[in-house]
């Protein structure tokens, strides 16, 4: 199910992200939820940060994904640390015109081509205390129930009736 634009501030969708990055971000949320995680995009951290894709495992493991399209792109952003305190396991993705030796070797590495994406490397783990997990789990918890209730009320109908 596509989730609805209801305005002008949808932050999933909002002009930051390029083509190519939503492309890469639609071959990730394929693999993760074919891996049964619930899968959320763009979502601000307590430090404001915003991950580009957050997951929530079964077993309740936290993973963020950071999204890096080009080589410039990577090189120029160095905040991709900032997240470390707000999951288990830290991963890139990219696409196939991107070399993945410049992703660190301290990261997961996920290579998208818009329909699915391959886990080419395991991410480290890096267990959260139970606090921050609690918080992070929360902020999901109710991120999601308000995209859902959003896009509930965009199309005027409940997902009951189909």
């Amino acid at each position: 199910m596509t989730l609805v634009q209801i305005g002008p501030n949808n932050p999933l969708i909002d002009g930051r992200q390029s083509n190519r990055a939503l492309m890469v971000r639609r071959g990730v949320q394929v693999l993760l939820n074919d891996m049964r995680h619930a899968v959320i995009a763009e979502m601000t951290l307590a430090n404001g940060r915003r991950a580009d894709l957050i997951s929530l495992t079964a077993k309740g493991e936290i993973w963020i994904v950071e999204i890096k399209t080009s080589v410039d792109d990577f090189r120029s952003d160095r905040k991709w640390p900032d997240y470390r305190d707000f999951c288990d396991r830290l991963f890139f993705a990219t696409h196939r015109d991107v070399p993945a030796e410049i992703f660190p070797e301290e990261c997961g590495f996920l290579l998208s081509d818009g329909y699915g994406a391959h886990l080419l490397r395991e991410a480290p783990e890096h267990r959260l205390a139970p606090a921050a997990r609690k918080a992070v789990t929360l902020q999901f918890a109710r991120l999601a129930a308000q995209r859902l209730l959003s896009a509930e009320w965009a199309t005027g109908k409940t997902f009951e009736e189909g």
